[in-house]
């Protein structure tokens, strides 16, 4: 059968009725591989495709290789059920997985998308977790994608490589390689899940000229690096970053020869004299040895010439990332002082310290611009430097080189909902800090996925306007529509901020001066 029935054939036909999870198994589509059947939702408005292979099990001999195309399958493939997710340790504990458990075998995929009839062309969200590039898996109830497509979207998300599976690099795995690259294997994941909602979102309703991509974290920090690799650009349309970008300290890329030396080490390490001997070590096995020394558990992206062809800041500097519209911002308490203090006590003194070690001849501006003039501001000033550090500098950086050169919208955003205590009995915590990670309940609609919380009408509030805005943003490119308040474009001269929270505004960019002056005096070469 010719190719093209990938983009003609959607079939949404009643066969064998099963029941998963209170919904009817009995939608069906052909995708380039094969026919694969999931579930209609309770409500009949949404299908549902769980665990649909989008490349090759990266096992064995493709351990450490750029994904594979996945063989087609006779008959009908059951979409039912989450895939593995990738190997991993138990790192964050706010991680709440649905599927079987970790598997090498993990490169799956999720579609959710509204019951249409004909040839809809709907805009298409792909989510991409955040995790470090350590942990996280799609089937995470925070992120279920099934209300974003009750507002007329696709969500895909899928599995990707994660710490030493999907980032381990070696001098004998570059020699192997035809694009002489190793590691970021787990970025090769998510473009290559990129290519195929390219060649098969069409068979769901979807339109593969109008793709969002979208994260948290290191989600978000891949976000920024598909929008610049050669290698995803084209089959990106618009862009959302909710916490990171690869222009800063935390996750920050290095250099493949740099890469090579540190991960080589770890195999000697192992005892392993080659990469045969390693891909043939028991993926629990190696990954219990990851795990038991966390100083090399980091494994992290590199500019591998390939999939990164130069430093992030560069290639965005010089114009070369794809040219969309981009929607990013970060979330209020990103870090907090005592990321700054660690273990010293919390007075002039020790602030003093700390920003003259760090600062240096530029001290007295900056105790200016992070004044001191009481405990609590102290707490403050040293709450946005731990901030800046960890994630919303480089977010920063991120939306103002993009700004510069991107030639296309920008609207940034603070998030500012702190969630509230787990019983209301949680003191000055409850409803007090909008943490990192806190969006993604709000982002999804599944405020009611986490146990326990005492959320508030103003949460679900919250929500609601997000959901429309993301929604919003896919369809057009512009998160601003009908019975949402007014969100000014991010541009020069106004820097327009939309603060997410009770009370939604869009206001001028009152720390600016602050990420101008860290900028200023960043170690990066810029």
């Amino acid at each position: 059968m010719p190719r093209n029935w990938m983009n003609e054939i959607r079939c949404a036909t009643a066969v064998a009725v099963l029941l998963v999870g209170g919904m009817t198994l009995d939608a069906q589509v052909r995708v380039a591989a094969g026919l694969v059947e999931g579930a209609t939702s309770a409500d009949g408005k949404v299908e549902i495709f769980k665990g649909i292979p989008y490349a090759a099990p990266p096992v064995g001999d493709l351990r450490w290789k750029e994904p594979r195309t996945v063989a087609d399958w006779e008959g009908t493939k059951k979409a039912a059920e989450f895939g593995p997710r990738c190997m991993q340790g138990r790192i964050y504990d706010d991680m709440v997985f649905r599927d079987a458990g970790p598997n090498e075998d993990c490169l799956y995929l999720n579609v959710r998308a509204p019951k249409v009839k004909g040839d809809a062309k709907l805009p298409v969200m792909v989510w991409i977790y955040g995790g470090g590039f350590q942990a996280g898996a799609t089937s995470e109830p925070r992120q279920d994608g099934e209300r974003l497509a009750h507002k007329g979207v696709i969500v895909v998300s899928m599995n990707y490589r994660l710490g030493i599976f999907g980032f381990f690099s070696h001098p004998d795995l570059t020699a192997e390689s035809t694009h002489f690259a190793s590691g970021n294997y787990g970025l090769l994941d998510q473009a290559a899940a990129l290519k195929w909602v390219h060649q098969n979102i069409a068979a769901f309703g979807g339109d593969p000229n109008k793709v969002t991509i979208f994260g948290e974290s290191a989600g978000s920090f891949a976000v920024s690096a598909l929008m610049a690799s050669p290698l995803s650009k084209e089959f990106v349309h618009a862009a959302i970053g909710e916490s990171g970008a690869f222009f800063g300290k935390t996750l920050g890329a290095t250099r493949l020869a740099e890469s090579q030396k540190k991960d080589a080490v770890f195999a000697e390490q192992m005892g392993m004299r080659s990469i045969k001997e390693l891909r043939a070590v028991d993926a629990q096995r190696l990954l219990d040895a990851v795990l038991k020394n966390k100083e090399e558990s980091r494994f992290s992206a590199n500019i591998d010439g390939y999939f990164m062809p130069a430093d992030a800041y560069e290639i965005y500097s010089k114009g070369r990332q794809a040219h969309i519209p981009l929607l990013a911002g970060w979330n209020r308490d990103e870090g907090n002082y005592h990321g700054f203090f660690g273990d010293q006590p919390v007075n002039k003194e020790n602030y003093a310290a700390k920003m003259r070690t760090r600062f240096g001849e530029s001290v007295a501006e900056a105790m200016k611009l992070f004044p001191e003039d009481s405990e609590e501001q102290i707490k403050s000033s040293a709450g946005f430097l731990a901030g800046a550090d960890f994630i919303s500098y480089g977010t920063w950086k991120w939306i103002e080189t993009h700004l510069k050169t991107g030639g296309a919208p920008v609207f940034r955003y603070e998030f500012e909902q702190a969630p509230p205590g787990g019983d209301g009995n949680d003191g000055d915590k409850a409803g007090v800090f909008a943490y990192h990670s806190a969006e993604i309940e709000f982002v999804f609609g599944m405020l009611d996925s986490k146990k326990g919380m005492a959320w508030r009408p103003e949460d679900y509030k919250v929500s609601e306007l997000m959901q429309t805005y993301w929604t919003n943003f896919a369809k057009t490119g512009n998160p601003n529509g009908a019975g949402v308040p007014q969100w000014e474009q991010y541009e020069k001269n106004t820097f327009q901020v939309m603060h997410l929270g009770a009370h939604p505004q869009a206001a001028a960019d009152k720390h600016r001066a602050q990420f101008e002056f860290l900028d200023k005096t960043s170690t990066k070469a810029n």
